[in-house]
């Protein structure tokens, strides 16, 4: 199964990380030549990972495997070494080899294409070409003008038009790895004529890069879905109010981009002042409206298939409408309008596979990080 020959006769691949990109945007967008993808070759809906952030599913496509394995497990932790919160952005973190690396055992070049910055620190290891379009260097600026800002839904289409240049210009990069920011998607929902633009265009530019290396198998998925979220609660507040204090809580999903999220999400990690406090602390979680599940640390890790120290001694799932993160009250009311993800509720993402020659039989295919990580096999 996949790839076993030498690099002289290896598939071009291109791997598509449409992050944001749940199921629903899926459907609710005509999105041609993606469909046309999915009608003549694989289409699946698949499962995200938990918790349902950037870091832990895009480490995951990655390395293809569960956040048990590859260590990453969120886009925020508790570093032990530092006894700090702290991002988790760090490629030395990963602790399976990324598909960059699988390739280079067959004689494959890589290249790394993100909007966003964090990715290259992160899932760097083994590129031969890596560039975040949030900071182009001066050679990718003269070569394609300047890139939008961050914030924006056009820094998609420039990443994209930067991934159509590596197609015609560099054949002899075998492997594509191309990620986009979900900024779309926590701006606007699904039906919203931004939203139908913003992957209308992108839909286009697919087919440019199809164009562009006719011969290539192409690999979608995402990371997560996006919903509505009405408040959130800062966990560390909540608990000291009444009379159960801890260590720290952090939201799983806080990373450097506070416009997409404030910094809040949908699940949060919950470390405790003591062991004994754990049934105490436990009952009190529970009974916070908007607190869905609290699982142990040892509960959590074998559920959600997690690196046990690298979560909370509790981990904390909200509802559909709550997210969890660092407040100046207890509580408070997100505007109307604010999308987010991070729980049990963005799990659904759709999965296509085009023109992939080696590829297993749609069945294999139950979890995004399934997409590749058939290929260039151990």
């Amino acid at each position: 199964m996949g790839q076993q020959s030498t690099s002289s006769s290896q598939q071009r691949v291109i791997i598509l990380m449409l992050d944001g990109l749940g199921t629903d945007y899926y459907a609710e967008t005509a999105m041609p030549v993606l469909k046309r993808w999915a009608a003549r070759g694989i289409y699946a809906p698949v499962q995200a990972v938990m918790p349902t952030v950037t870091n832990a599913n895009n480490v995951g496509i990655c390395c293809g495997s569960w956040p048990e394995s590859h260590g990453t497990v969120g886009n925020s932790w508790l570093d032990e070494t530092t006894g700090r919160e702290e991002y988790m952005e760090s490629s030395a973190l990963v602790l399976q080899p990324m598909i960059f690396e699988r390739a280079q055992r067959y004689g494959v070049r890589s290249a790394l294409l993100t909007s966003k910055k964090k990715t290259v620190t992160l899932m760097g290891r083994g590129v031969e070409i890596a560039m975040a379009a949030e900071e182009p260097t001066p050679e990718w600026v003269e070569r394609l003008g300047e890139a939008p800002p961050i914030y924006s839904r056009e820094i998609n289409y420039w990443l994209l038009r930067a991934a159509i240049d590596v197609l015609r210009r560099q054949p002899e990069i075998g492997l594509l790895f191309v990620h986009t920011t979900d900024y779309p998607m926590h701006t606007w929902p699904p039906h919203a004529p931004e939203s139908h633009e913003h992957l209308s265009e992108l839909d286009r530019l697919l087919g440019e890069a199809e164009a562009a290396a006719p011969d290539a198998a192409f690999l979608v998925t995402a990371d997560h879905g996006m919903n509505y979220k009405t408040r959130c609660i800062d966990l560390e507040k909540a608990l000291f109010a009444r009379g159960a204090p801890i260590r720290i809580a952090i939201s799983a999903e806080r990373d450097k981009y506070l416009r997409h999220h404030k910094g809040y999400g949908g699940t949060a990690w919950v470390h405790l002042n003591a062991p004994e406090d754990e049934r105490r602390i436990a009952t009190a979680l529970r009974a916070i409206d908007g607190v869905e599940q609290v699982m142990t640390r040892a509960e959590a890790a074998k559920t959600l298939h997690l690196k046990a120290d690298r979560i909370g001694d509790l981990v904390v799932l909200g509802d559909k409408g709550t997210v969890f993160g660092h407040l100046e009250a207890e509580v408070e009311i997100l505007p109307a309008g604010y999308r987010n993800h991070g729980s049990l509720y963005e799990l659904d993402v759709p999965l296509v596979l085009h023109n992939a020659r080696s590829a297993p039989a749609a069945d294999y295919f139950q979890h995004n990080f399934d997409l590749a990580r058939w290929l260039y096999p151990a």
